[in-house]
């Protein structure tokens, strides 16, 4: 699975002031394949390898462009994709081992949030997604008129076979639509949470989904692609929180969450027997 954590270095006036997000400082690819850390930092970005506990490795500082706010590798190949605020509608895709740069999409507004599988790369923006073949990079499907949606939060299975998209369904409620990357079609409609989203995730094999709404006190786990629910979790009950990353554990037994409380909690997806 793929986890993002996001940073922000600048305050939230100043994001919409400028109307370019704040920087990606980590995107955890943790997968059967790979531990790899991607960072963006002032002067470009860094891959790390996290294969020892105790320390990180660097791997290459790509330096082609300062100020990357989004950088995603694909597993363990030398693909790399890159945006920096200095040109925030633009998407720079890198062969990192050769140093060349193999294509640069430019976009209508900026760009959100990037996810990426062995089949499709999907670039996100506020009110619309892009979907493209990663083997050529060639447009495949334009979702236009997509919810208004501020933070790009969208969820790709890396499970290339499937290549499941989740973003959301509406403004002003929990609706998740569940898109068919592969074959281009929208597969279900979910109602989880009465309050917008706020995180999304699927497990490694791409047949589960959870969810968090802005709320924070509930975490819903759905079957893909029926949409049916599987677990409810109750973080908490009365304080809202901002739930900032959820992530499944390899073998999609256990469910991690982590908020602005700077607490992390582990659920266990069990079912009980009744008695």
């Amino acid at each position: 699975m793929v986890r993002n954590v996001m940073t922000r270095t600048q305050t939230e006036a100043e994001s919409r002031q400028n109307k370019a997000p704040g920087f990606l400082i980590g995107t955890m690819e943790d997968t059967m394949e790979v531990n790899s850390l991607s960072v963006g930092t002032k002067m470009g970005y860094r891959l790390f390898s996290v294969t020892a506990v105790d320390k990180l490795d660097c791997i290459h500082e790509g330096v082609e462009g300062p100020d990357v706010y989004i950088v995603e590798r694909l597993f363990s190949s030398s693909l790399v994709v890159v945006v920096s605020l200095s040109m925030p509608r633009r998407m720079n895709v890198y062969h990192f081992k050769k140093g060349t740069e193999i294509c640069n999409y430019s976009y209508s507004n900026n760009i959100l949030s990037v996810k990426l599988n062995r089949q499709r790369l999907v670039v996100c923006l506020e009110e619309s997604i892009y979907i493209h073949n990663i083997r050529d990079m060639k447009l495949l499907k334009t979702l236009l008129n997509t919810p208004v949606n501020p933070t790009g939060l969208c969820a790709l299975s890396v499970n290339h076979g499937n290549s499941y998209l989740a973003y959301p369904g509406s403004a002003t409620n929990g609706e998740i639509t569940v898109y068919d990357a592969n074959s281009l079609s929208t597969v279900t409609l979910i109602q989880a949470h009465d309050s917008p989203l706020a995180a999304l995730t699927f497990n490694a094999s791409g047949s589960k989904l959870a969810s968090a709404s802005e709320k924070g006190t509930v975490i819903r786990v759905f079957s893909v692609p029926e949409g049916q629910k599987l677990f409810e979790f109750r973080r908490g009950m009365k304080r809202y929180v901002s739930i900032s990353s959820l992530s499944f554990s390899a073998d999609a037994q256990f469910l991690c969450a982590s908020s602005n409380t700077e607490t992390v909690h582990i659920f266990k997806l069990e079912q009980h027997s009744p008695r």
